[in-house]
């Protein structure tokens, strides 16, 4: 329990230290967060990505006054769902009606709260970085009265124009080995990504989800940053890092991608089983993450590629596979139930991996039936055409732009 005196004493404090912080980079995102009468705003995303900045922004553009609170603070580590009475008696008090909560899915019973706010007319913007302890709760007591939208780390356009740097080669070297968390493009310190990751391993997975074995949970997080762009199966893995269960892996990965970190892409197919049943591709959601965190050896620079342009198009769509048959392609985006754009990635094409490239992408193609695909490669350009099909090769600084 916590007085209300103490409520306000961190309220006027978080404000003050959060007015105070400069606004940064004005995120692209920013004129398409969903503001909507009656209807709470949610935005959801990795830790550090820039949540709060964003809703700093947001208030210096559109609310010079509103209520800012961050759950995510030691001097509230004992708040409890009674204590809601308390806050709103403050709230009220202020006589504000704009409220900003950053990571309120850690008090129990928060969305019955944000429900009453609604009902008596607030505007109400929410932050979280666990997707699905937000969509659980809101589709049980907000249903029907939430608007979400993700953010996630500074795009390719975003990092030059932060660093100040032309659209070239060495910028896009520059991004693929630095990512987009904005505090490491800022000062380039290796511990801030490898505290985001122990942040999210320990506070949104272990804490949250009770998990015990954490020295497993680490080698497994280890072990997919290094696999960026490969197949993963939870029955392939059974008997690695001492976890004997499939369903303890596919539990691991659904808290992992839930917390933002990773992503696990499907075989393309119009059935739901064929995709269960199929290993799953891995992508991780930035990859400095990769820089500071993987185990490799290698620079890896055609996986991070890969996993770059799956970002870009992890920012347009939500519904991503990849294609395997005969061929391979790397990327099919849906939206609405119809195909999107069909990418095949390579670092460089020559003369041993172009009919494998090419093959695979024009397979994918001729079997969903859209006429126009992608390669994408580092710096190289190209068009081909085959029987009505185009198939359009870009430098990645290109695509990146569309």
């Amino acid at each position: 329990m916590i007085r209300q005196e103490e409520i306000a004493l961190v309220i006027d404090s978080q404000r003050d230290t959060f007015l105070n912080q400069d606004p940064g980079l004005i995120r692209d995102v920013l004129s398409e967060i969903p503001v909507v009468d009656s209807f709470a705003t949610i935005i959801t995303g990795i830790r550090r990505c820039g949540k709060s900045t964003l809703l700093l922004q947001l208030l210096q553009r559109d609310y010079q006054d509103a209520v800012y609170l961050n759950f995510d603070d030691i001097r509230l580590s004992g708040f409890e769902t009674g204590d809601f009475t308390r806050l709103h008696r403050e709230i009220e008090k202020r006589g504000l009606k704009v409220i900003f909560f950053d990571e309120i899915q850690i008090i129990e019973e928060w969305e019955k709260y944000i429900n009453q706010l609604l009902r008596e007319g607030y505007k109400v913007f929410i932050t979280g970085s666990n997707a699905s302890m937000l969509s659980v709760e809101l589709g049980t007591h907000l249903t029907g009265r939430h608007l979400s939208m993700e953010l996630f780390p500074f795009s390719y356009l975003e990092f030059i124009r932060f660093k100040e740097i032309d659209n070239a080669d060495n910028a896009i070297m520059d991004y693929l080995k630095t990512g987009g968390i904005p505090e490491y493009v800022r000062n380039g310190i290796p511990v801030v990504l490898n505290s985001l990751v122990d942040d999210i391993l320990m506070r949104d997975i272990a804490v949250r989800h009770s998990v015990r074995d954490v020295v497993s949970l680490r080698q497994l997080t280890a072990f997919l940053v290094t696999n960026i762009g490969n197949l993963v199966s939870a029955n392939r893995l059974v008997g690695m890092f001492d976890i004997k269960s499939p369903a303890t892996f596919l539990e691991y990965f659904s808290f992992l991608k839930d917390a933002y970190l990773f992503e696990f892409i499907p075989m393309f197919s119009h059935s739901l089983k064929v995709q269960a049943r199929n290993p799953k591709k891995v992508y991780v959601m930035d990859t400095g993450i990769y820089t500071e965190n993987s185990i490799s050896t290698s620079d890896n620079m055609g996986r991070r590629l890969e996993n770059l342009v799956f970002l870009h198009l992890r920012r347009k769509y939500k519904h991503i596979f990849y294609y395997k048959n005969r061929g391979e392609c790397d990327f099919i985006t849906m939206e609405k139930n119809a195909v999107k754009e069909v990418v095949q990635v390579c670092l460089t094409i020559n003369d041993e991996n172009f009919a494998r490239e090419y093959n695979g992408l024009l397979e994918a193609m001729q079997n969903i039936g859209i006429e126009e695909g992608s390669i994408v490669t580092f710096n190289q350009s190209d068009t081909f055409e085959k029987e009505g099909m185009i198939i359009k090769m870009f430098p990645v600084r290109e695509f990146l732009e569309k």
